[in-house]
């Protein structure tokens, strides 16, 4: 273990001393210093954005997980590897020579908001939404009940998601709640050839649970009609278009009201994808082969209660659902309420695909009510109030912390150049402490505090060990990688 220790530790202060002597022959030795907490797409492009907006700025990039990148590692589905191409991007990012990528860095447990605002002038908060939404209904706690996220972390390898075993062999029947893209994401998992899956860089234990898999039946349930379906049409296809698939959709379900017709017309995204379910509904068989299997669309439905098996077992058997109706509340906006008309759906799987949430660290106001840090443009205000005079000096947010979980990767991009913007405004006008009236530690103090903690620090020249090691084993099994799965093993290929 002292062995481990020590190479981590000479590795990451050789890193720091190799881009100190770098960007000290081109800065000033007291140079603007930036702490990106989070590296994923927000963080990653709030550090491109910054290194590009200031000349002089050191940028440090840190995350908990040993491994960079965020959600493109561990969100974007499997077979989705166009979608990881920004990788690349992110990479030339982190070997800029004034940026650092420093992973296994936990905000909170291995250094405090609080610290590292005193080693840096500048921190942007960017590590998203690690948590769910609880719909607060009864069962919502039985076995056999996952959020839609920890499922994703499962099957991409994330190492909090290794343990989570769903059980998919009990039971022919799965129901997700939710239409998003997540949920189009897990019912293509579910539902897709393995032999498909074999060639992406899914999970191996998952790809094992998935080949002795008995789901053949996937219910995608929610609680507005198919005009306000939240998905976006590039997913519906590719889950349309998986081969041997029948699909199901309720006749009744796609007639639409004038109200419908209205968001149809004004919303290009929502009339594409009622236009390929209502094609779908149309040149559906009337009923499913033997060797088929089934996804069936299940609209103005809401979960009421998740049902026991009532075998003592604690198993989720099924959910109690509530049918809904629209009700117009404002012009061009309409909810699903109650019809007190009950129905009852049996299945042995729920993977609820209703949100994600962030959580907030001590020291960081944090709206509970929408699971965002109060904002104004990326600078983090003192409380909820609303009074945008009271501001965190030196602190801002980007991504999913800042707006709520919403948008694609690009979205970030947007929202990266408005929290820089902001920055760039508060260095000008004086609101940040001035670099050369108030030098800080930045990179060298946070690396000694760490050091000083026994902190096993992955800087990204460890990265790329743990990156080549999984390629290689990839190409074991004719896959683009073979990800490392616990932590164990990525911290051991961070030094070998």
């Amino acid at each position: 273990m002292a062995i481990f220790d020590q190479a981590i530790r000479r590795l990451s202060l050789s890193l720091s001393r190799r881009r100190s002597s770098l960007s000290f022959s081109t800065l000033s030795s007291n140079p603007l210093r930036v702490c990106v907490v989070g590296t994923g797409p927000a963080g990653f492009y709030t550090a491109e954005k910054m290194l590009k907006a200031h000349q002089g700025a050191e940028v440090d990039i840190i995350d908990r997980l040993p491994t960079p990148f965020g959600l493109v590692r561990s969100g974007v589905a499997p077979d989705h590897p166009e979608t990881k191409i920004v990788m690349n991007q992110f990479s030339k990012v982190a070997q800029h020579e004034r940026c650092s990528f420093f992973g296994n860095i936990t905000l909170g447990s291995s250094v405090s908001l609080s610290e590292l605002r005193e080693l840096y002038h500048v921190v942007v908060l960017a590590y998203g939404a690690e948590s769910d939404r609880a719909l607060g209904i009864p069962g919502e706690y039985l076995s056999g009940i996952h959020s839609a996220r920890e499922f994703v972390w499962w099957y991409n390898g994330h190492p909090d998601g290794k343990n989570l075993s769903p059980d998919l062999k009990s039971t022919d029947t799965a129901v997700i709640l939710g239409q998003g893209n997540v949920a189009l994401d897990v019912a293509r998992i579910l539902l897709q050839s393995t032999s498909v899956l074999a060639t992406t860089d899914i999970a191996s234990h998952a790809l094992e649970a998935l080949e002795q898999s008995s789901i053949r039946k996937v219910y995608l349930v929610g609680r507005r009609g198919p005009a306000q379906a939240a998905c976006t049409a590039k997913e519906l296809r590719e889950v349309l278009g998986i081969k041997d698939l029948c699909i199901h959709i309720n006749e009744v379900d796609l007639r639409i009201s004038p109200e419908d017709e209205e968001v149809l017309k004004n919303n290009r995204i929502h009339r594409r994808v009622y236009e390929l379910l209502s094609k779908a509904a149309a040149s559906a068989p009337s009923r499913p082969s033997s060797s088929q299997r089934e996804l069936h669309f299940v609209f103005f439905r809401k979960p009421d209660r998740f049902l026991d098996s009532g075998e003592g077992s604690g198993c989720v058997a099924g959910v109690h659902f509530e049918k809904t109706m629209l009700k117009a509340v404002a012009p061009g906006k309409q909810i699903a309420v109650g019809t007190g008309l009950y129905e009852d759906l049996d299945c042995g799987l729920v993977l609820k695909s209703i949100g994600y949430k962030s959580v907030p660290v001590d020291g960081l106001p944090f709206d509970h009510e929408k699971g965002v840090v109060p904002n104004i443009k990326g600078r983090v205000l003192t409380d909820t109030s609303g009074d945008h005079t009271l501001l965190e000096k030196g602190l801002y947010v980007c991504g999913w912390l800042k707006r709520g979980p919403t948008g694609i990767i690009a979205t970030n991009l947007y929202c990266a150049e408005e929290t820089v913007a902001s920055i760039s405004e508060d260095v000008h006008q004086g609101e940040i402490a001035s670099a050369s009236t108030l030098p800080k530690p930045g990179r060298q103090g946070l690396l000694q505090l760490l050091d000083n903690r026994g902190v096993r620090v992955v800087p990204f020249s460890a990265w790329e060990k743990i990156d080549s090691e999984e390629r290689r084993l990839g190409n074991l099994r004719r896959k683009p990688r073979e990800k490392l799965t616990t932590y164990e093993d990525l911290l051991k290929a961070a030094t070998e």
